[in-house]
């Protein structure tokens, strides 16, 4: 199925051939992709329910052609749409008919390792993977781990703040980036942060993260890599609801241990996964927790002894704890492989992003089955339990009429329960295009106004991965003025797959 497109008048495609010409001075080669046929693979990215071509591809090699092609766009008006690996959630990479689509693809080396400062330099195209497959030799790893991991990289990383199932103790990105080099829509390339913790002035280090390429285009990172703990092992913990999974994680965290990872699974994830990789899950459980402690021998036993009894006093059905690194690996290999082993169960799925307070996950979920049977489509619930960010997974069929609406309607529903219960939008995927229009249901227009006033002291233009995150998008000249009154810029409706 594709889109069915407008006719394209004369002067829409003299600009295009004449924007790729001049791309194509400053990327020679390969280096610029167009043609409906060559663009389909860029229309979307993990969020496939919108498919959109973007004008063209540029593919730059180096940060000089990187600040040139900006510093062209900005002159000549064109938009520009970042690109990482494409594993976005939330829309944060889909393309607009009128922009070109930057991608960071070859910027995937490692450029420096230093062990005694415990940092690696990296290009945004590296592979989170990568980093710690670099280190891991001499005892290191870099400790935020989507469940992507294989495929997204450094840079998408740094766009949406992304987390994983270590970010319970470890923090997400915006914890484990020392700096980055930026680079504005002028084409200026600054230098944000170093080698250090904690930079001299301004933490403009943070504010790039989680920025979702609407401020510039990073193409160098530093980042904190760890050394490995001396030992680590995992539990699987089984309940017969999931309700009381739920309290055992609020338990667990209010008798003060921190776990590694905890993470959560209910009946269809479970079956789903262990179906997929056959890690030696239990399926006669309702829920599923995944706790793991890690630190030295003693402390691992100790903990572990710990969650144990909390996870009895809540009626856990049954404990198992791994007896070497490969049955430890072996539990993580079914929570990593839930996305996909949750696409076997129906044509399509739409995966939620929201955070909420610990103590709100027994409603949380107990609301998310009512919304389950208001809205006729099932759900699986993967999530990361220790630190509140759920990932329910919404199981539809886009060739049924009316299924992705209710799909959408579902999620919209999960996501205003997360800020009712004091929860917010996103943990981890970012806003994007899945949550700008629900950003006022957690934000004022006061808030909103603010944030687009950081957005235009770095892209005055607006040309920077524009339609995402702001519901509503005022000119800076606007924002610049005292009182805010109407002048919004309208976003067209998204192109729909």
């Amino acid at each position: 199925m594709s889109i069915s497109m407008p006719p394209v008048d004369s002067s829409v495609i003299a600009r295009r051939a004449a924007i790729v010409a001049a791309l194509r001075g400053i990327v020679p080669g390969e280096g610029v992709i167009d043609g409906d046929d060559c663009l389909r693979p860029y229309e979307s990215d993990g969020l496939t329910a919108y498919r959109q071509p973007p004008l063209a591809v540029v593919l730059p090699e180096t940060t000089e052609q990187v600040a040139q092609v900006l510093a062209w766009c900005h002159r000549n008006k064109v938009k520009v749409v970042p690109r990482g690996a494409g594993t976005s959630l939330s829309g944060g990479a889909l393309p607009l008919a009128d922009a070109i689509l930057l991608g960071m693809a070859k910027f995937n080396r490692i450029l420096e390792i230093d062990y005694d400062d415990r940092l690696v330099v990296a290009q945004p195209g590296v592979t989170n993977l990568a980093v710690t497959r670099a280190v891991e030799g001499r005892g290191f790893y870099y400790a935020p781990d989507p469940s992507s991991q294989i495929a997204c990289s450094i840079g998408g990383n740094v766009a949406e703040n992304s987390g994983g199932v270590h970010c319970l103790k470890y923090g997400l990105t915006t914890n484990n980036v020392l700096g980055c080099e930026l680079v504005t829509i002028e084409g200026e390339v600054l230098r944000l942060g170093g080698g250090q913790l904690e930079a001299a002035g301004m933490d403009l280090v943070g504010l790039v993260v989680g920025s979702e390429g609407l401020l510039g285009v990073v193409t160098e990172v530093t980042l904190r890599i760890l050394p490995a703990p001396q030992t680590a092992r995992a539990m699987l913990i089984g309940f017969a609801d999931v309700e009381a999974a739920g309290q055992c994680v609020a338990d667990v965290i209010a008798a003060g241990i921190i776990p590694a990872g905890m993470e959560m699974m209910d009946r269809p994830a479970i079956h789903a996964a262990e179906a997929f990789v056959g890690a030696g899950y239990p399926l006669d459980v309702e829920a599923l927790l995944i706790v793991e402690l890690d630190g030295t021998l003693a402390e691992c036993d100790h903990l572990i002894g710990e969650v144990e009894v909390i996870a009895l006093a809540n009626g856990a059905a049954g404990v198992r704890i791994s007896q070497n690194e490969q049955e430890r690996i072996a539990f993580w290999a079914g929570r990593k492989a839930a996305f996909p082993a949750v696409g076997r169960l129906a044509p399509d799925y739409y995966c939620m992003d929201g955070t909420i307070p610990r103590k709100r996950l027994r409603e949380v979920l107990e609301r998310i089955g009512e919304y389950s049977n208001r809205f006729g489509l099932e759900v699986a619930n993967v999530f990361h339990a220790g630190d509140g960010n759920l990932h329910p997974l919404i199981l539809y069929d886009a060739n049924r009429p009316g299924e992705l609406d209710r799909a959408e309607e579902f999620g919209n529903a999960i996501l205003r329960l997360c800020v009712e219960v004091g929860g917010v939008l996103t943990g981890e995927h970012g806003v994007g295009v899945e949550k700008r229009d629900l950003m006022p249901e957690m934000f004022t227009e006061i808030d909103l106004q603010q944030q687009q006033r950081v957005k235009c002291a770095f892209d005055p233009e607006l040309l920077l991965n524009p339609g995402k995150v702001f519901p509503r998008l005022h000119r800076c000249a606007e924002l610049g003025r005292m009182h805010v009154h109407g002048g919004a810029v309208p976003y067209p409706d998204l192109p729909r797959f």
